[in-house]
């Protein structure tokens, strides 16, 4: 629901009631994920999506109805063997939809109204909607912010429930995950079964590129594209410039372990090291390795990377700290221009966030779209050649 915040937070300001379709669950390949939605205002307008085109169809009535009837509705769509026709999704997956009514003056419209408006601003929090439980209680909703304070209630046994779901959600929000959560209507596992979806409302991932080079400013376009925030930071002010970088959200002219020190990151921040300077590199991935990130690139040569690795290990990192750095950075895809290159890094940065295996769809057995915890079986390949790509 919080990927259409912006259209809903309209839509409650314009006071129109409206019915939202969320994915809870989704079993096999299928085109969007948890939290991915579809809304239907009483006007018969629809803003969103749930399945890329596949049951749009079937959802939006689904949505009309839930409206009209005020009524929540669980509804699960698969594929279809007998019928390629039919309602169902054609890429072999199953989805799990939550519809909802959200109208004026109703306990649920309340907190929709707070959480989109908390979205629209920035804010970190996460909704928490109960998919199935005990009568009256599907499509509960509440809102839970980092704190642990919590607006709505889900019913049930009251605040036990309520309780245990603004724990579970702040644990989701400290990873900025979306995620279904089985507990019971008493708040523990004695209760009457009960299905949460807890959606997360993040920033944005940060993006760190060290070293103000044309290479960076690709990268800073690539970053903006999957929507991280986008700093660039470099010691040498006359190539850090925002005239250099128009396309990043801030450019930093700072000493880059310094600056790195100087910041809060989370488990979701990309650092990118293009700086190809001992001076700058050794110190700053002295730091970077021990931070809880998600991700360290660092650009340079085969021999690059053996003396950086020499000079770390001087520095007292552990080969499990070493283990973590992506040198030479970005995948193999043969890149030599700085668009190329960009393109490879950004890819190896959601490979690893995704727990994607790099290699092409074609040669992968499992499904396409598989949990990150779950790294794919792949067929053997050649050892990837890397002359010529901007790495040395």
């Amino acid at each position: 629901m919080l990927d259409i915040a912006e259209d809903l937070h309209r839509w409650c300001a314009e006071g129109r009631d409206f019915a939202v379709a969320t994915v809870v669950t989704v079993s096999g390949s299928a085109p969007r994920q948890p939290g991915a939605a579809l809304a239907v205002d009483a006007a018969g307008t629809a803003v969103g999506s749930v399945s890329g085109g596949c049951v749009e169809g079937a959802v939006y009535e689904l949505c009309r109805a839930a409206l009209e009837s005020g009524e929540p509705v669980l509804e699960r769509f698969g594929y279809s063997a007998d019928d390629a026709f039919a309602v169902g999704l054609t890429c072999g997956g199953v989805i799990d939809v939550l519809v909802v009514p959200v109208r004026a003056g109703t306990p649920v419209r309340a907190v929709v109204a707070a959480a989109v408006a908390a979205a629209v601003h920035g804010e970190t929090a996460a909704v928490v909607r109960v998919v199935s439980g005990p009568p009256g209680m599907p499509g509960r909703t509440l809102l839970v912010r980092p704190d642990g304070t919590y607006t709505g209630t889900l019913g049930g046994h009251g605040t036990a429930l309520d309780r245990t779901a603004a724990r579970e959600a702040a644990a989701l929000l400290d990873a900025g995950r979306t995620a279904t959560v089985e507990t019971g209507s008493d708040g523990a596992r004695c209760g009457e079964p009960v299905v949460l979806l807890v959606e997360c409302s993040v920033p944005p991932p940060r993006l760190i590129v060290f070293g103000a080079v044309d290479f960076a400013a690709a990268l800073v376009r690539a970053g903006r594209f999957l929507g991280h925030h986008v700093t660039v930071c470099d010691a040498r002010p006359v190539f850090a410039t925002p005239a250099r970088f128009p396309g990043a959200d801030e450019v930093v002219v700072d000493w880059p372990h310094r600056y790195l020190d100087s910041q809060s990151l989370d488990g979701r921040t990309a650092l990118c090291v293009l700086t190809h300077d001992a001076r700058f590199d050794v110190p700053l991935l002295e730091r970077a390795l021990r931070l809880p990130v998600a991700y360290v690139g660092a650009m340079g040569s085969r021999r690059t990377h053996e003396d950086r690795l020499a000079r770390l290990r001087a520095a007292g990192l552990t080969e499990t700290e070493l283990a973590r750095l992506h040198s030479p950075i970005g995948l193999d895809l043969g890149a030599r221009t700085p668009q190329e290159t960009a393109l490879s890094i950004a890819a190896e940065i959601v490979a690893v966030r995704r727990g994607g295996s790099g290699v092409p769809l074609s040669r992968v057995r499992t499904p396409i779209h598989h949990d990150a915890g779950s790294m794919p079986r792949f067929l053997p390949c050649p050892v990837p050649v890397y002359g010529g790509h901007p790495n040395g």
